[in-house]
């Protein structure tokens, strides 16, 4: 239905568009633009380690670029929906991405490139030493550079994947827990939009058609379920087939290409690093422990009011349509934790205190107390308590105080 705006025709044509059509679209004939004023901007917040999706006021910049859409080829009018006064005290122009996202990634390169600091690279508009904290503290929960800053030979294999850092950490993970077959599946899937479409005039038929594709173990597993779906078929069906059969179940044929896509670029190349995927189907505990590896910020423990308290006391619900809505389990992880009407975790998987305890050996923090003789054991106790980001995983564990 979108090719139709750019088809010729006599009656009058009414488009509405995101701010994709600012700059990425133009469409012919258009005679009168209206602008709302607003876009829905992408924001990371250092200070909560979450993205935020939030309607806010476009630039001056963002504006022109809107009213441009008209009068190519003849007249044509703006009308925006907010004052010239409005208008004259917004900035000139659109933040740009490096100073209203996650560093991690470009402090992962620049180390890798022997660039020097972050803090003392020339950028046209330098990041928030906050953002640029943020960037380092991320890289040290992943094992990629030490707390001096200096890169480790994890970080060295992590810089060659030219994808975000959390998802390359899961796949080095999966390495070593014998699954790389599997999550080099759920890492191209997290690396794309979902395929998965959902008209908002036909959710019911579209959850329908999803449901066969859902792993009530966890939605990191249904993207397994909908992967072998898509090449079962691709192998039996024609082209024209394969895309009629998209769309009766409410997929997109574009993006699943896409997934395909990232999936081979991804195997290339973990294969030059020397990985190898197993022959065997690996177990979903297994998965789920190399995901962690990349995902420790974004777990969560149940809450009293059915809401789940993650790290650095960050409270969030978990999406409608995610498997996990329903168990209730006393612990989640999340492929990503989003502010839009409210915190959402989105791609969920339940998990254990001891398995984010042994993916988070280098940033646990460990407490003793109450010293005490066991006449039983013959020797001296005391009792530890382990904690990340504020989380409690174990308390009361009986300790050798020896060691201690």
């Amino acid at each position: 239905e979108q090719h139709k705006v750019f088809e010729p025709h006599d009656g009058r044509r009414i488009v509405l568009t995101t701010n994709v059509a600012e700059t990425s679209l133009t469409v012919p004939g258009i005679r009168f633009v209206i602008d709302t004023g607003v876009a829905r901007i992408n924001r990371y917040s250092a200070r909560t380690k979450v993205q935020r999706l939030e309607v806010e006021a476009i630039s001056q910049a963002s504006a022109d670029q809107r009213k441009g859409r008209c009068g190519r080829v003849g007249p044509g009018v703006c009308i925006r929906l907010y004052s010239e006064e409005d208008f004259a005290a917004r900035s000139p122009f659109t933040d740009p991405e490096i100073v209203r996202t996650n560093l991690a990634s470009v402090i992962l390169q620049m180390a890798s490139l022997r660039l020097g600091k972050v803090e003392d690279f020339p950028f046209l508009d330098p990041p928030d030493s906050r953002l640029v904290k943020d960037g380092y503290d991320t890289l040290v929960e992943l094992g990629a550079v030490t707390e001096a800053a200096e890169l480790t030979p994890l970080g060295r294999d992590l810089a060659r994947l030219p994808i975000d850092p959390r998802i390359g950490r899961m796949i080095l993970a999966a390495n070593d827990e014998h699954c790389l077959t599997e999550v080099l599946v759920i890492a191209s899937a997290l690396s794309i939009q979902d395929p998965r479409d959902r008209p908002m005039d036909k959710q019911a038929q579209a959850d329908e058609a999803h449901a066969p594709y859902r792993d009530e173990r966890s939605d990191f597993l249904s993207w397994l379920v909908l992967w072998n779906a898509f090449r079962n078929e691709k192998r039996r069906l024609s082209s024209s087939k394969l895309r009629k059969w998209c769309r009766e179940k409410f997929l997109s044929f574009v993006r699943l290409r896409e997934w395909e896509e990232m999936h081979h670029q991804l195997a290339d190349l973990v294969g030059s690093l020397g990985y190898h995927a197993n022959p065997k189907h690996a177990a979903p505990d297994a998965i789920h422990r190399a995901l962690l590896a990349g995902l420790l910020s974004n777990v969560g423990m149940k809450g009293e009011q059915g809401e789940y308290l993650g790290a650095r006391g960050l409270k969030f619900h978990v999406f409608p349509g995610s498997v996990a809505g329903k168990a209730k389990s006393a612990w989640v992880m999340a492929s990503e934790i989003v502010f839009t009407s409210r915190m959402f975790a989105r791609t969920v998987a339940p998990i254990t205190p001891d398995a984010v305890e042994r993916a988070a050996q280098h940033m646990v923090k460990r407490s003793h107390y109450d010293p005490h003789w066991d006449g039983r054991a013959g020797r001296a106790m005391v009792f530890e308590r382990v904690t990340l980001f504020g989380l409690e995983l174990a308390n009361k564990r009986r300790v050798h105080l020896g060691k201690i």
